[in-house]
């Protein structure tokens, strides 16, 4: 069974809001489902021969996350993984509805591309409520800093962690891990920041309060695997 010491944790908007935990060591991942508050039984699985043509191995990973885009009849989800192929950043575009991959491709290659310089420190992204122009993310580094990258003008501004509402998650900068945005909550949104140690914090954006540490176990994150 995979422990919670080397995992990446990306976000699920398609259908049941969901986190899918990708366990580097095994290349296995497990599902998480946010309204049921557990992880889905029969988990963990291959990563191999369950995401459809999408082959990227766990250990490759290094972050992910969804974007949402409106259209007439529904939202389109799509997933974005970022991985190494050899020592190249890579981005595969993974479209929720269909379980489908839309493109492989370089990140210098990309519209992620001035995220190239800081790939090796980022930890996670959160997406900001945005307006009809404007994308932001807020993109958690490992390094005492933070980026606001605007997807659409592919504009971005490196800014200090201190002195913002994550001030308090610079002390943990040499244990994070992995962080992965919560949108189910109906008045709130969380950001879970994962730590070495088997441990989280979890920021609350409407409140702008960080909590924890907290211990990873069968209260917290029922039913993953875990020290």
């Amino acid at each position: 069974m995979p422990k919670m010491n080397n995992f990446v944790a990306v976000d699920w908007c398609a259908g049941p809001d969901r986190i899918f935990f990708f366990f580097k060591e095994h290349n296995l991942y497990s599902r998480f489902s946010l309204g049921d508050n557990k992880a889905d039984s029969g988990y963990p699985l291959p990563v191999r021969g369950n995401w459809g043509d999408h082959i990227i191995s766990a250990a490759d990973l290094r972050f992910g996350f969804t974007t949402t885009e409106p259209s007439w009849n529904n939202s389109i989800d799509h997933l974005w993984l970022f991985y190494y192929q050899d020592d190249t950043p890579c981005v595969c575009q993974f479209l929720q509805q269909t379980d489908s991959v839309i493109s492989n491709t370089t990140v210098a290659d990309s519209k992620w591309a001035p995220l190239l310089p800081y790939f090796k420190n980022i930890i996670g992204v959160m997406r900001r409520q945005t307006t009809s122009s404007v994308d932001e993310l807020r993109v958690l580094l490992n390094n005492g800093n933070y980026l606001s990258y605007d997807y659409t003008s592919m504009t971005l501004e490196v800014i200090p962690l201190e002195g913002s509402d994550w001030a308090d998650l610079e002390q943990y900068s040499d244990r994070m891990m992995t962080a992965v945005l919560n949108d189910y909550p109906t008045f709130d949104r969380y950001f879970y920041i994962f730590l070495h140690g088997n441990e989280y914090l979890r920021y609350e954006h409407e409140s702008k309060k960080i909590h924890g540490p907290i211990q990873i176990d069968d209260e917290s994150w029922p039913g993953l695997p875990h020290d």
